[in-house]
């Protein structure tokens, strides 16, 4: 099967040289290595490991944090305050800024260990001969011309030269993704074949025996195994996901607009006040004013949140920015073998020559599946396994087993005092051999029946263009018994049918598919097993495989052609690895967030690409080292609980951004144009930094918030462009609430400096508090959408503390005095207009702009 995958940094002689010639280029033998030639070469080679990304310590990791750019504002401000005297301001700001960084590290953290946890749970030994004997080896400490004997259930250490073997079956599925295992053969190899499935005498690190068993030669170890070679590739490889860009999108809008108004800002208050240390520090207050500082904070806490929920259903998060990739997902594209499938090889049909069901072809396969002493392979036991048939009647007589030349194997048995030979094996071999047909009880010359050899071949063709691995049933009787029996006796035999054998899909498959549509993303398959297989498997999972391109397609194809296929095909099949990761890069081009589901060694370029990398607890290692997710059951059931989670996490920090961008927009613009006509700074900038401490502790409930059914219904990427339209469509509301409350204070109350700035403060820190349980919800009125209990506590809470400062003490070192208590009847009706206010601005910006 050609699965297009190129072999890296090999020498070719290993593969079609003799056993002597390989042994004296790595200078071994079949007693193994010496412990201390062994131990040079440890030395000379490096450890057998894939390449990881270096460990960075735990104090690097808290340092990193520290380089988010909304961080780095806060800190800067801080340096200023401090500079200034002003060391309290500069203790806030100092607080906020460690506050968001330790939460959001301690999180991702945590989900480190878990990853790190599952990865200590691989077997890491293997059985290999030093000095001539047995001996348990560290896998990383196996080193070129090591012996390795090989069993069934072994995962192969190195990339061997396999120089013994019997009836050795290896999956190679996770590097090639086909779905039966292939036969490997001690033999001497044509050493220009270039593919995996063409070199019969090698086994690839990674890939694992399903049966039978083997001695082979360690050639290739470490970095330069096709496994290390690809681990090497993608240790340097760093993709920024489409939540990481619309973060710093939406990071640098809100700095760019701070920098434009503190700019503003300062300007005006140091021309017409003339002190321009006041004004700056002012000016420093509005910068931390405008800034989300917790917005750092609040996304780790709402991904935090979204992870825990899915531990609790068998999921780790290994990075937890993959949350909200995961919801925002609009397309998913996934390996079929063991993701689709079971990766368990079983017997799907059993039938006569013209594809009738037979039971009696079950039977005689039963039987020579049941009789044959050789290590039953993959589809003798999926036979055995198929039904439980009751055979021990029967007297075994002989067996010619099985060889590649003849590529059948046959069993003799007594029935009735007559010897009946039952074959097995590859349909054109078996059709070789055959004179006579079998077609519902009667027996029919090929030469004379209807139906024709050409015929019968084409039944075949049938089943395997249907995507089975088809083998042929026949059988001869013989009137006079023999004591032994030979090849030669397999002639003369009446073609009884077939059995066929299929990778099965999952019970979850077709149901998950459903559920993902319904949701509104949509599903790809990336496969390098053959298109006849995967068009199969997606028939009966019920995706509509349009548009099937394959490997050679993809190769062939410009980037600009390949943008063009990624978005009319659904199914792409002889992948390799590297074209997993063009038609993933494809899809980016086309503006599509992709989600990528795999499990082997072929799938780590396209896990890592793709915006949210998911793959399983028996994934090979490079596999879970480049996904983001790891699924501890090989269930896919669980991607609509991930994806639901991604969406409820996304729309409680978009809450957040949409209230905390239009508020603080529209306080800049307050204290813009307060600053033209006050003779004073319109609020103090200790004051400034209070209001905002405690806004923001306010909004610490939004994690715990509830999402609208409705919502979560289709895919919500980033979109700044909309985040820009709210905050200048609301923004400018919470601005003219502000001057009607400005009014309110200059010319009814005649409101001297102190007064002033204790109105205001009321009043800003009232109409932000309250106005997060109108943006959360897309719902009009919004009463309609119930807030979660902590949320209703914290904004109650924040407001009452809001109110008692001015008659506390503490309220006097901020510089607040108690209001009249005309004041808050005002303030109440100030408040509850502007609330009623952006209910209806609301109802208008969504039939204009839509809900996000």
């Amino acid at each position: 099967m050609n699965v297009n995958l190129k072999l890296q940094n090999w020498d070719f002689d290993y593969i079609g040289c003799s056993q002597d010639v390989l042994f004296a280029k790595l200078n071994t033998s079949l007693k193994g290595l010496h412990e201390q030639e062994a131990e040079n070469r440890l030395e000379e080679y490096g450890y057998n490991e894939p390449a990881k990304k270096k460990k960075r310590t735990i104090l690097f990791q808290i340092l990193l944090k520290f380089f988010n750019p909304l961080v780095i504002v806060l800190l800067i401000i801080a340096g200023f305050s401090l500079f200034f005297g002003e060391k309290i301001s500069a203790i806030l700001v100092i607080a906020m800024a460690f506050i968001s960084v330790f939460l959001s590290f301690i999180q991702e953290h945590r989900a480190g260990k878990e990853a790190e946890r599952l990865s200590e749970m691989v077997r890491t030994t293997t059985t290999v001969y030093r000095n001539g004997i047995h001996k348990e080896v560290d896998i990383r400490e196996i080193v070129p011309g090591d012996i390795i004997d090989l069993f069934a259930g072994d995962m192969i250490p190195a990339d061997l030269r396999i120089i013994s073997c019997k009836d050795l079956f290896i999956n190679q599925a996770s590097l090639t993704g086909e779905s039966f295992p292939v036969e490997k053969t001690p033999e001497a190899a044509n050493s220009q074949k270039r593919s995996p499935a063409d070199l019969t005498n090698i086994a690839f690190m990674g890939s694992n025996v399903i049966s039978g068993t083997g001695l082979g030669v360690a050639v290739k170890t470490g970095l330069v195994t096709q496994f290390g070679e690809l681990s090497r590739k993608l240790a340097t490889i760093t993709v920024e996901s489409s939540f990481d860009k619309g973060m710093h999108e939406f990071t640098w809008l809100m700095i760019r607009a701070m920098f434009v108004l503190v700019a503003v800002i300062f300007a005006i208050n140091a021309f017409l006040k003339g002190n321009a240390i006041q004004a700056f520090l002012f000016a420093l207050s509005v910068a931390v004013g405008l800034t989300p500082e917790m917005l750092p904070m609040l996304v780790a806490i709402n991904l935090s949140k979204g992870a825990i929920a899915m531990s609790k259903k068998d999921v780790i998060v290994k990075r937890l920015n993959a949350i909200q990739n995961f919801g925002a997902m609009d397309v998913l594209c996934t390996d079929k073998t063991g993701t689709l499938t079971l990766d368990k090889i079983v017997l799907e049909k059993h039938c006569d020559v013209v594809r009738k069901e037979n039971d009696e072809v079950l039977y005689f396969a039963y039987i020579n599946s049941y009789y044959q002493t050789g290590l039953k392979n993959i589809l003798d036991r999926a036979i055995l396994r198929h039904e439980r048939l009751i055979v021990k009647q029967y007297k075994k007589v002989d067996e010619i087993p099985f060889d590649f030349s003849r590529k059948l194997m046959s069993v003799v048995i007594e029935n009735e005092g007559k010897h009946r030979l039952i074959a097995k094996g590859a349909p054109e071999e078996i059709y070789k051999r055959c004179t006579k047909f079998e077609l519902e009880g009667d027996i029919i010359d090929l030469d004379a029946g209807n139906l024709v050899l050409r015929e019968l071949k084409e039944e075949y063709d049938n089943l395997s263009a249907e995507g089975f691995r088809v083998l042929a049933i026949a059988y001869k009787d013989f009137d006079q018994p023999k004591d032994k029996y030979i090849k030669d006796d397999e002639q003369e035999l009446i073609l009884k049918g077939y059995i066929a054998f299929l990778d099965p899909p999952k019970p979850t498959a077709k149901k998950t598919i459903e559920t993902l549509k319904n949701l509104g993303i949509d599903f790809k398959v990336l496969t390098g097993d053959n298109e006849l297989v995967t068009k199969k498997i997606c028939g009966e999972v019920g995706l509509d495989a349009k548009g099937l391109a394959t490997g050679e397609e993809v190769e062939k194809s410009s980037d600009e052609q390949l943008r063009v296929m990624a978005k009319t095909t659904t199914v792409f099949a002889r992948l390799s690895p590297l074209q997993k990761e063009r038609v993933i890069r494809a899809l980016h081009a086309n503006k599509r967030i992709v989600g990528y589901l795999g499990d082997g060694i072929n799938d780590a370029p396209a896990l890592k690409a793709a915006d949210v990398g998911i793959s399983v607890n028996n994934a090979v290692d490079i596999a879970k080292e480049s996904a983001d997710i790891i699924l501890l059951k090989k269930s896919l059931l669980v991607l609509e609980d991930g994806v639901m989670e991604g969406r409820k996490t996304f729309g409680n920090i978009l809450k957040y951004i949409k209230m905390g961008s239009s508020s603080n927009f529209g306080n800049m613009l307050s204290m813009t144009g307060a600053s033209l006509f006050l003779p004073f700074l319109p609020m103090l900038p200790i004051q400034i930094l209070l209001n905002n401490l405690l806004y923001d502790i306010s909004q610490i409930a939004i994690p715990s918030d509830d999402i609208d059914k409705e919502y979560l219904l289709k895919s919500r990427p980033w979109n700044v462009n909309y985040i820009k339209k709210f905050m200048f469509t609301l923004g400018p509301v919470s601005s003219l609430f502000d001057f009607i409350t400005f009014g309110v204070l200059l010319w009814i109350f005649r409101a001297p400096q102190e007064l002033f700035h204790t109105g205001w403060f009321l009043e800003s820190l009232c109409t932000q508090t309250l106005v997060i349980h109108i943006i959360r919800t897309g719902k009009i009125p919004f009463v309609e959408s119930k807030p979660s209990q902590f949320l209703i506590f914290t904004s109650i809470y924040i407001v009452t503390i809001g109110l008692i400062i001015p008659f506390i003490p503490l309220g006097k070192y901020f510089g607040f005095v108690p209001p009249p208590p005309t004041y808050f009847i005002t303030l109440i009706m100030i408040v509850a207009l502007y609330l009623f206010m952006v209910q209806r601005v609301k109802r208008w910006f969504i039939r204009k702009y839509g809900y996000e």
